[in-house]
């Protein structure tokens, strides 16, 4: 069997934790109407709680944020997402905690880093909003630049590829020069392909089997794969009923330990305690595999 592909190995980003083993990412939803966990963390203090419980766990940073992006979500406006990300980023970062803030717009960008955040996770790549890219260049801050086509509202109807892989990594190679022309240090961005946004299942799996392709953009790969719903409708029942969004943390576990056997830089997910054991097997048997 051919080995995991030409992935590079563990890569720095300056500023954020660089170990033997892709970083585990822990969800911080501060919203009321996620698809995972509906809102459980809405008020601050329930939302600092469990940001400290995934820290014990052995999250290496945490990803906060705002906006729900599941299908068919409708945007808040931005004092509620301030009021919902701010309070929660300052608490943590007031504690040490490696903090990436989840947002596709530049005054909330701007207040998070502001409040000890590290890192611009933009799942639109800064498509939504140009001006974050500027925002995080002014701060040196990391940048996360997803593959993005549009907003959770109408995502689904862009979901039409000839290629997928191909246009995916275009389309990020797209994002990347203008992270970097915007003033954002080429050592700072992190791409990820955007699993489950404007792509169909049959597009994620695409995608999930041919990393190396995205790779050869020279930057390391974020994966966010956690309970989403091709693993939902892959785990399918008998009546063909896809599995609970509760029940899927054994696949997305599995996943985790592929992608870091395939050489991912980072994991994004709800539980961290399994992915973590789950991304040291896998970088060992990456290691083995040399």
């Amino acid at each position: 069997m051919d080995g995991p592909g030409p992935l590079p190995g563990p890569v720095a980003v300056p500023g954020l934790p660089t170990l033997d083993r892709p970083l585990v990412m822990g969800i911080l939803n501060v919203t009321p109407d996620s698809f995972s966990d509906g809102g459980r963390w809405a008020e601050p203090g329930a939302a600092v709680e469990h940001g400290r419980r995934l820290l014990a766990e052995g999250a290496d940073l945490l990803d906060v944020g705002g906006e729900s992006t599941r299908p068919g979500a409708t945007r808040p406006v931005v004092a509620e997402e301030l009021d919902r990300v701010v309070p929660v980023i300052e608490a943590l970062a007031a504690e040490g905690a490696c903090l990436s803030v989840d947002t596709m717009r530049a005054e909330v960008a701007d207040a998070a880093l502001r409040a000890g955040a590290r890192v611009v996770n933009d799942v639109s790549g800064g498509l939504a909003d140009p001006e974050v890219l500027a925002v995080t260049a002014a701060y040196e801050a990391a940048y996360v630049a997803m593959h993005w086509r549009a907003h959770a509202a109408t995502m689904a109807e862009h979901a039409r590829y000839d290629d997928v892989v191909g246009e995916v990594r275009a389309e990020l190679a797209e994002r990347l020069a203008a992270a970097c022309a915007a003033g954002i240090r080429e050592d700072r961005v992190v791409l990820d392909p955007g699993i489950g946004f404007a792509k169909t299942a049959a597009h994620n799996w695409e995608l999930l089997g041919d990393l190396p392709r995205l790779a050869s953009l020279g930057r390391p790969l974020l994966l966010g794969v956690s309970r989403k719903t091709f693993l939902g409708a892959l785990l399918a029942g008998p009546d063909e009923a896809p599995r609970p969004v509760g029940e899927r943390d054994d696949a997305t576990t599995a996943l985790s330990a592929l992608a870091a056997a395939a050489g991912a830089w980072c994991v994004r997910v709800h539980t961290v305690a399994p992915t973590l054991d789950a991304v040291r097997v896998g970088a060992r048997w990456r290691e083995a595999a040399r």
